[in-house]
Order: C-alpha cells, then structure tokens, then sequence
C-alpha cells in the first residue's frame, strides 16, 4: 500500500485530472473515500460561513418570507479543498487498528473472552436483529436480477425486535428467449472482511447444529450455507436444507444438524455428496422457490449454532460408485 502511495505521488498528473486519476489508481483499495470526502466539503462549507440546508431548521424558515427564502449554490468559482493524503493516511490507520483488534482477538480469544470459555461454550449467535446495522449485514436478491418480477423487502419489524422479509413471489417466465425458469427470493449474509478487505470465514467446527428463532407464513425455504469461494470454479457450490414455517402467530426454533446438508451446484443436487466443512463458512442465505405466485414473508429473531451432544451422525447421506464412477 505504501508503494502504490509513492507511485500516486511520485506520477505526475495535469492539475485538473490529478484528483481523478489518484482515484483511478486507488481502486476498490479505498472505496469508502467518496463518504469521507463529502463529509468533508460539509466541514469546509460551515467553516467558510456558509449554511447548509441540512443545518435550517423549520422555525427559521418559518420566521423568513417566501422571498426571503434563498438557495444555498455553490459558486463555480469557489474551489473546495481536498486533503487525498490526509484521507489516505486515515484510511491506513483504521485498517491496521482493525489487523491490531484481530490479532488480540486471536490470542485473548473471540470479542475480548477467555479462549477456554469460547472452547466450551454450548449455543452462539451469530446473527440477530435489533437495529439497521444489522439488516446492513444482509444483501436482498430475486429474479428481477434476470428480468423476472419477484419483488423482495428486507426491513425492522415494529418492535425493533426481529427483521421481516417480505415481498411478491412471481412466477412468470421473462420474454427474452433464453430464461426457462423464474420465480425466486432470498436473503444472503454478507461475507465478512477484515483489515485490508481481507476475506474472512466463520470457524463452528465445535458446534453441529444450525439453530434459528424464526415465525413465517407456511411456507418451505431452503437454508443454503457457503463454504470457502476464492476458487470460481466453486463459486456455484452449496450445502443445503429445507426449513418448513407452520404459519401463524407463534414463533418456533428450528434445529438443522449440519450431517444432514446436502451438496448442490447451480441449483442441483449432485451425485457425488461430501460433508459440510464447518471451518470455513463464508455466508448463509435463506431462498423461497416453491412456485407458489403471491406474497409472503419470514420474520427472524437470531441465527445461531449450536452443540448437540445427542446428535451423533456425522453425515447423513452416502456415495454410489455405481452412481458416481471417481469415488
């Protein structure tokens, strides 16, 4: 990073195209720069006198005229200073402050606990809702991606005490001569990184079950869990099982063990069946295809994991060689 620094500073760029060809360089390295610069011309527009219309409250307006009310434009002439290195040096900073914060966690243990308490706890959340931040965790898909005509909501229930995933299930097949199958939803966890947009992955290889708080309306969802995507060739693959809803008012704990995920690729179960590698879960998702037109919703309290000491089967499924010749 501190060589692509020097390069940045080191190639010299014609004055008006030197900030847009930084950040031509930059790349991804530094996507979330575009916030911190805006809040920065904020920074430099109240210093400089001038007051924004975020900053006008009703009462103010009120007291002014219609004609007295004026538009706050910025002059084409007024140049807005951009301090890139000082948003460089910034966004260094908070990356190694996060690598510092893994590195204590690895040592000390998971969140700042024990390691002996982290080895022996019996049920883990790994995913509530109580807040916005929480849905941010979580990206919304449907066959609209594809010209289909699903539609698929994620929001915070009205207690603020659960998520509901709502939407329209459609369907009906795109007019563009090459879909022959449409009609999905589904919600998928973002995949965590750490400093320096490092991939990162979810270690439950002490637990053997998948443990969800959730209340539907009757409807069977299919519960896919991902394992390690760096390879594109295994960008398709999935482990996963079905999750049936009983519909109405009251709430129910499900409970998956992990032997009993299936392998699938593009939608398919394969022939060929191996065991869900717990070590290396990247996301879950939750997915409605039951070709049923009309509305629905799944509403989520927590998603967790949890150690069966009852559940003894280490996979529920078994390979043919007559079925798949490579075994």
């Amino acid at each position: 990073m501190a060589l692509l620094y020097k390069l940045q500073t080191g190639i010299h760029f014609p004055k008006l195209y030197s900030d847009a060809a930084r950040c031509f360089l930059s790349g991804p390295l530094f996507a979330g720069y575009t916030s911190r610069l805006y809040s920065s011309i904020e920074k430099a527009e109240s210093a400089s006198g001038r007051s924004s219309p975020k900053g006008k409250t009703q009462g103010g307006l009120e007291r002014q005229s219609k004609g007295e009310v004026s538009l706050d434009i910025i002059s084409p002439k007024e140049k807005v200073e951009i301090n890139f290195d000082k948003a460089i040096r910034t966004e260094i900073k908070d990356h190694f402050k996060l690598l510092t914060k893994e590195l204590v966690d690895y040592w000390v243990g998971p969140e700042g606990r024990p390691l002996h308490e982290v080895l022996l706890e019996n049920t883990r959340v790994m995913w509530q809702f109580r807040s916005n931040e929480d849905l941010d965790k979580w990206l919304v898909t449907s066959d609209r991606t594809m010209g289909g005509r699903s539609k698929a909501f994620l929001k915070m229930a009205s207690s603020n005490q659960s998520a509901l995933f709502y939407g329209i299930l459609n369907t009906e097949i795109p007019h563009d001569g090459e879909t022959q199958r449409s009609g999905y939803c589904s919600m998928t966890s973002r995949i965590p990184r750490g400093a320096f947009e490092r991939k990162k992955y979810y270690d439950w290889s002490n637990f053997n079950t998948l443990y969800l708080r959730v209340r539907g309306d009757g409807r069977p969802w299919m519960v896919n869990i991902k394992t390690d995507t760096d390879l594109v060739h295994k960008s398709h693959h999935l482990h996963s099982y079905f999750m049936f809803t009983r519909g109405g008012p009251y709430w129910q704990e499900i409970k998956i063990p992990f032997s009993k995920f299936f392998f699938s690729s593009k939608g398919r179960i394969q022939d060929g069946q191996h065991q869900l590698l717990t070590d290396q879960i990247s996301s879950i998702g939750f997915t409605l295809a039951d070709k049923v037109n009309g509305p629905f919703y799944l509403e989520l309290d927590f998603i967790g994991v949890y150690h069966d000491p009852t559940h003894t089967e280490e996979f529920a499924y078994e390979n043919s060689k007559k079925i798949c010749g490579n075994l």
